[in-house]
């Protein structure tokens, strides 16, 4: 059965990202047949870019929101293809057009990832894809993704 959200523990089986760089703190919903998804990242104080992006005015970097959702892609990548991180596989980031960024996250922001599958042919994917704070949008882009057999030692040995 295809899960419906995903909580922290259940996105760790899923994505290789680990601390500082696992972005997406929660699924909350998931419709892995109509290709969509809606993550969150709660945005606080101790991140640890703040401190030198800007001091005294802490503000998410760019590339990081959309780091954030390239890994909300790659969810949405993984639940529809029934793989886990440790099947060896791995949704890598390939392109992004038409990115545009629309408002500072800042501490205290809570990041909306609305993740929506445009195109998958074989191993490449293009996702349509949004962060909002509330009702604001922060940022969008068109990503593409190619998913790969990263040639890992899974441990299954």
């Amino acid at each position: 059965m295809t899960p419906t959200n995903l909580d922290i523990r259940e996105i760790l089986k899923l994505l290789p990202h680990r601390y500082p760089f696992m972005l997406v703190d929660r699924v909350v919903s998931i419709d892995a047949e109509a290709g969509t998804l809606v993550a969150l990242k709660n945005v606080t104080y101790n991140e640890n870019f703040f401190p030198g992006h800007f001091p005294g005015l802490p503000t998410m970097p760019g590339v990081l929101m959309l780091e954030a959702m390239a890994q909300a892609c790659g969810l949405l990548a993984v639940v529809k293809s029934n793989l886990r991180c440790d099947s060896g596989y791995i949704l890598y980031f390939a392109g992004i057009d038409n990115c545009r960024f629309k408002r500072p996250v800042v501490p205290g922001d809570q990041l909306h990832f609305h993740i929506h599958l445009d195109k998958q042919k074989r191993d490449l994917w293009k996702f349509s894809a949004q962060a909002k704070v509330g009702d604001e949008l922060a940022c969008e882009a068109e990503m593409i993704c190619v998913l790969k057999n990263a040639g890992r030692d899974t441990g299954s040995d």
